[in-house]
């Protein structure tokens, strides 16, 4: 499977402006980041060049399947004493990458179209799925305002989004993914459990073989 690099086609099935509602608070922007790529993707690169992908250990030990990093004041850490946000990089003891400009349009412009304007996010995790890897269902509990939103932006490999319900045992939806969707939840939607099923082979221009994910929060 191949699938093209910027132009709406990547949108899947739904033409880029469609929007899937979740839930009363919960929205799916179809195609929402492609207009920002030619400037998001450069961007983005530059981080990874910065603060390289890496695969953090679990509370438990284990080393997670996903590769991760961050942008913004705080980054999204795992290890042995937890999950939480840290103004370093543990690898290197520096202040994680700048949240880059070209950012900051995208989340604000996405989080105003699914009704929460003013938006601004402090942190940026950075999610590289490769085929076969998934996220367990899982609830966003460290940020310290529930009342911000959560800004999730798709690039590459399409994927499932396991939408589920406030309690870990709700049977999820199925929710495919494109490149350049944007799923934004908040409100009575934002402890909803979610993850991802496990992305399938494939390759595309822009990413490779691989799904890029990243999610805008306010963590402090």
């Amino acid at each position: 499977m191949t699938l093209p690099l910027f132009d709406d086609d990547g949108a899947g099935p739904a033409p880029a402006g469609a929007v899937t509602h979740l839930g009363a608070r919960a929205v799916v922007l179809r195609g929402a980041a492609l207009s920002h790529l030619p400037a998001v993707w450069p961007a983005l690169q530059a981080v990874v060049a910065q603060a390289g992908f890496r695969h953090m250990a679990t509370p438990g030990g284990r080393a997670m399947q996903l590769a991760l990093t961050n942008c913004g004041a705080l980054g999204w850490v795992s290890d042995a004493r937890g999950y939480r946000y840290s103004a370093q990089d543990p690898a290197t003891g520096q202040p994680w990458p700048a949240l880059p400009a070209p950012f900051l349009p995208l989340a604000q412009s996405a989080a105003a179209q699914a009704g929460f304007d003013g938006f601004a996010p402090d942190a940026c995790l950075i999610n590289r799925y490769t085929p076969g890897t998934r996220l367990s269902l899982h609830q966003d509990r460290d940020e310290r305002d529930f009342g911000q939103p959560i800004v999730s932006v798709s690039l590459g490999l399409p994927a499932v989004f396991l939408w589920g319900g406030l309690q870990r045992a709700d049977r999820p939806q199925r929710v495919p993914l494109f490149h350049g969707d944007v799923v934004v939840w908040g409100g009575a939607d934002r402890l909803r459990f979610h993850g991802v099923a496990p992305v399938p082979d494939g390759t595309h221009p822009l990413t490779g073989a691989a799904r890029i994910n990243f999610t805008f929060r306010r963590a402090g």
